[in-house]
């Protein structure tokens, strides 16, 4: 068995290009190509489409797309896939693809790895009353509840490998654990290899979004800029003890470097000492960082501090409907006018709404983009001549948000100077599916692999239970003879994103002797000078002194998160460009050595 498995990162989304696959095709000598579709605005949408037609509810374009142009070439080089292109329908999307391997006369192995759709037990669940696991609400309504899904592991996709599965396809697992499946499976690794668990799922988290670990949303844009449009997606060389090295297709695009690699590493991670996965709760905080070649990085150091007894559980439910429309203004006083504008369409509905004896919206938002709104106090510009009014609206009966569109659309020959757009057809309501996340017992899903020689049912690793973490020494920042302010730019590298109604920024030191001083003034005073406009939450900060960064924790900021949420940005992927933008203390020495 070689000492090296090659692992491909297709996807990281549902919509991804299509490019990927010829790509890392083209690359030769993987062993693996994996796919993640899924994120919970996905499942949202995907039970939406099961609810319209019961074949649906999969990533079609993933046999479409991915596979169909591809499979004679999967088939000649061997490679194996993984993808939990499955969503809320397996079943369907292995049937539509084993259409089309027949249909090009190959001989591919498809298995599909079930059991996470709770869907049909909502009356057994609701009577256990689970609350949401980050907030505390209620668990809602049976009759509202379109989707319920446990997020799985690696060891059932691992356990298709096993039987000779050439394509495995899940249902919603983890995002990393198409990773770690191909690790456990190649190298042998059982449930008590924590280390090497936690390693296989942090490459699994390195690849789990494409390329946003070879240059994609990357705070240095300019250095990959030039080749954005060819840029190479990630692959994964993964040693027998879990660590790794990332590299990236020869002639491609983009950059594999630590600071790609490091913003990948925190994206999304919560508390990086426990990142809890279902085969393993892993710590990354001494995780190491290291560039060996142009465009390779080594990543060593993850570990594993036990093994959860529950499933991450997300269920999507029917709560109101929300719509919106951006109206742009220019001309002087734009930004006074458009707000005068959206002003008065609420107004004028709010009226009508009473003269119905209908209640009140149960959600408003208005942002004025390009009057960095999203900068709130940190605002800097002066008064705009130029800009979009975003103004969207919440309620619980889909008739009242319509009447929002009517009414905001009625004012267009009664609104101030200035009104203009790209006209179409006038925005209609849609139905909201709000996400609510809780745990279940292992014990309680039955997981089952199913390919042509049969049906397993595989059984959950055990739990083993995880001491609290033992938190790192935090740095501190030594006396200087000058301080002078700079934008944190100018010190870290950023990357953020969402969990639910989370924001997670992600910074990392561009060098170590900077993360004293960074993790000195990004403090809960900062934070909420940045960011108060927005989080209605607890403020959490995290240290890892392995790769000298942190990672910053803005809990109720997003509005509900991104099935629910009003906002312009609503999955956070912007605020880690809020943070690097604002001025923090530095030690004018350690900075002029930086300059220099």
């Amino acid at each position: 068995m070689a000492d090296i498995l090659r692992i491909g990162g297709a996807s990281g989304f549902w919509g991804d290009a299509a490019l990927a696959t010829p790509q890392l095709l083209a690359a030769r000598g993987l062993d693996f190509i994996v796919y993640d579709y899924l994120a919970e605005i996905t499942m949202a949408i995907l039970a939406r489409a099961r609810a319209k037609d019961p074949g649906a509810g999969y990533a079609t374009d993933f046999v479409s797309g991915a596979m169909a142009p591809n499979l004679s070439q999967i088939a000649a080089q061997g490679v194996r896939i993984i993808s939990n292109a499955g969503g809320v329908n397996p079943g369907a999307c292995a049937a539509a693809l084993r259409e089309e391997i027949a249909r090009q006369g190959l001989s591919l192995k498809v298995a599909t790895i079930e059991g996470d759709d709770l869907t049909g037990q909502a009356e057994e669940i609701a009577a256990t009353g689970p609350v949401e696991m980050f907030s505390g609400a209620p668990f809602p309504p049976k009759d509202k509840i379109a989707s319920i899904n446990a997020y799985l592991g690696a060891f059932p996709i691992a356990a298709a490998l096993d039987r000779g599965a050439d394509i495995v396809i899940t249902g919603r697992c983890v995002d990393s654990a198409v990773t770690l499946g191909a690790c456990m499976h190649h190298f042998g690794w059982a449930p008590q290899d924590l280390d090497r668990l936690a390693g296989g799922s942090l490459a699994g988290h390195i690849l789990e979004c494409g390329p946003q670990a070879t240059g994609g949303n990357f705070t240095d844009w300019r250095d990959v800029v030039q080749g954005l449009d060819r840029i190479g997606y990630p692959i994964a060389e993964v040693c027998p003890d879990g660590s790794f090295d990332v590299v990236k297709p020869e002639g491609t695009g983009g950059l594999v470097s630590c600071g790609t690699v490091g913003e990948q590493m925190l994206y999304e991670i919560g508390d990086p000492q426990s990142y809890v996965l279902p085969d393993v709760i892993c710590d990354f905080s001494n995780v190491t960082l290291t560039e060996t070649a142009p465009n390779r990085v080594h990543v060593a150091g993850a570990k594993g501090r036990g093994v959860p007894g529950d499933y991450k559980t997300c269920l999507t439910h029917a709560d109101g409907y929300r719509g919106g429309h951006i109206f742009t203004f220019y001309g002087l006083e734009a930004e006074e006018k458009a707000q005068a504008f959206a002003d008065a369409a609420l107004a004028r509905t709010r009226a009508s709404l009473t003269r119905m004896n209908a209640p009140d919206f149960t959600d408003v938002s208005v942002e004025l983009i390009g009057t960095e709104s999203q900068f709130g106090a940190m605002r800097q510009s002066p008064p705009a001549r130029e800009v979009a009014a975003k103004i969207a609206v919440r309620h619980v009966d889909a008739r009242a948000v319509g009447l929002f569109m009517k009414e905001a659309t009625g004012l267009g020959l009664a609104t101030p100077p200035g009104l203009s757009g790209f006209a179409g057809t006038r925005p209609r309501p849609s139905p909201v599916l709000a996400l609510f996340s809780y745990l279940t017992p292992k014990d309680q899903v039955s997981v089952t692999l199913r390919d042509g020689a049969g049906e397993v049912e595989i059984p959950a690793a055990a739990p083993q239970p995880a001491d609290p973490p033992r938190r790192p020494a935090l740095p501190v920042a030594s006396a200087a003879n000058r301080v002078v302010e700079v934008p944190l730019v100018r010190l870290a590298y950023g990357r953020s994103g969402d969990k639910g109604d989370t924001a997670n920024i992600g910074i990392l030191a561009r060098r170590p002797d900077f993360m004293p001083w960074i993790w000195s003034a990004l403090d809960a005073d900062h934070l909420t000078r940045v960011f108060g406009h927005f989080t209605k939450g607890r403020i959490e900060r995290f240290y890892l002194p392995g790769s000298a960064s942190m990672n910053i924790l803005l809990h109720g900021a997003l509005g509900g998160g991104g099935t629910s949420s009003l906002r312009n940005d609503p999955q956070a992927k912007g605020y880690a460009q809020l943070l690097l933008a604002a001025p923090v203390p530095v030690d004018a020495d350690l900075l002029g050595e930086w300059d220099e």
